[in-house]
């Protein structure tokens, strides 16, 4: 806390906003006096916020009093000094501290996303194993758009015209919009944000940015922030940016690939390579892990209804969990590397997916197939898109029902946590099927 102090009196900070991530991945918690922060040592929530759906409605009342303590009580949120941030839009010299969650009693809160990435780490660490990711976060600029009913439309760049068409890995397509992208990369720098390379995807104004490989902790703290910050750059130049799933009809959907490595810890030598450069077993097992246990933890990474309209047939995004070297049309994709550098891209998670719990799973997966030394299939030569084996669940209700009937999953991520995240995407589902959509509205008000 001293350090953090300190920190905070070196950039003259007044403002502090206290941060915690729901299961959607939404930012809660409280902007406080940096006076009042210091004194506090941190913040008091309702335990209750981390069972708050993306509408704001919460669980049904028997599922939320067999999670929570019946008064209702709140949870201790202390701050991570190591996860600290200026917030360089605020009109006020203000910071941004990601806090983690506890009980009275100091015990790690099971329903904070932050713990269970935490959870999973600590199962490498006792194995002697150190997980390196990187995240590739897509996402679409659009127009504001203040009628939800009305289609999305590209915004209108310098040239003072609308995108139309593919413009895949186009620089003048991206520099259409590089005053918006100039003040994202200044927020960034001023955050510390690793973030690599920007790329204009597939999609009509559709951009990809990467983050530099690194732990997994600390990227998936950035990939919080970096939605905040590109949100709040694309409302100073009066835009929209979104990380949905699959915001507009006919385009491609946007993912938040992940690409993943273990190191040992120790040595810092790769342990998906063997000394002659080869895949190791452990590489191979950590595919079978992420082949075998992806369908059942899909939720993690596609945790909405329109996460599932990324996985259409003959788009770019993968509909299976096979693997090949250099091939995209797999879900897990072997990029060319050094021996060092081995790695394996989960190609599924969507850029919507809360990146705590997306890393999580993803990691957990390739954790069980190693421990249990699980085989994977033979890896894919050509076109995977007609591959039927190991097929995913098609909709979130067929994907909700495996997760929550994974033993794995209960064991190490906790019966209250699967429980509570299962019962926070239904009330989701249920409010999503409460509204009609302009589709029926279009084909069967006048035809059945």
């Amino acid at each position: 806390m001293k350090d953090l102090e300190s920190w905070l009196k070196e950039r003259r900070i007044t403002e502090v906003e206290c941060l915690v991530t729901d299961i959607t991945g939404i930012a809660r918690g409280k902007i406080t006096p940096v006076s009042k922060f210091v004194a506090e040592k941190g913040m008091r929530l309702p335990e209750s916020v981390l069972l708050q759906s993306v509408t704001g409605d919460y669980v049904e009342d028997d599922i939320y009093y067999s999670l929570l303590d019946p008064a209702d009580i709140d949870m201790v949120c202390k701050p991570d000094a190591g996860a600290a941030y200026p917030v360089p839009w605020a009109l006020e010299p203000t910071a941004q501290v990601i806090h983690d969650c506890f009980d009275k009693m100091g015990n790690p809160i099971e329903l904070s996303a932050r713990n269970q990435l935490k959870r999973v780490l600590a199962l490498y660490a006792e194995q002697g194993w150190r997980p390196i990711v990187a995240p590739e976060m897509e996402f679409y600029l659009t127009k504001r758009c203040e009628d939800p009913d009305l289609p999305l439309q590209p915004p209108i760049g310098r040239s003072g015209r609308q995108e139309t068409g593919r413009q895949s890995f186009s620089i003048d397509a991206a520099n259409e919009f590089d005053p918006l992208f100039e003040d994202m990369y200044d927020w960034c720098e001023a955050q510390g944000l690793d973030i690599d390379t920007l790329i204009h995807e597939e999609g009509t104004a559709q951009m990809e940015i990467n983050f530099r490989h690194g732990d997994p902790l600390t990227l998936a703290d950035q990939v919080f922030l970096f939605k905040r910050t590109m949100r709040e750059a694309a409302l100073k130049h009066d835009v929209a940016a979104t990380f949905m799933a699959k915001p507009v009809t006919n385009e491609p959907g946007s993912a938040m690939h992940i690409h993943q490595s273990v190191l040992d810890a120790k040595s810092g030598k790769s342990v998906f390579s063997n000394a002659d450069g080869t895949m190791s077993q452990l590489f191979l097992h950590h595919i079978g892990g992420l082949q075998k246990f992806i369908p059942e933890a899909l939720p993690l990474m596609a945790p909405n209804v329109n996460s599932f309209r990324r996985f259409l047939p003959d788009t770019s995004a993968p509909v299976n969990v096979e693997w090949g070297e250099e091939n995209r049309t797999c879900g897990l994709r072997v990029p060319d590397s050094s021996s060092q550098n081995r790695r394996v891209e989960n190609r599924l998670p969507g850029a919507d997916a809360n990146a705590y719990l997306a890393i999580a799973a993803s990691l957990l997966c390739g954790y069980l197939g190693m421990i249990q030394k699980l085989n994977p299939s033979a890896p894919v030569q050509g076109r995977a898109f007609e591959r039927r084996n190991l097929r995913l669940p098609f909709t979130l209700e067929q994907a909700l029902e495996r997760m929550e009937h994974c033993a794995e999953l209960e064991t190490y991520m906790g019966s209250k946590f699967v429980t509570g995240f299962v019962a926070v995407k239904r009330v989701e589902n249920e409010n999503f099927k409460r509204v009609i959509s302009s589709w029926e509205r279009e084909f069967l008000l006048l035809s059945v």
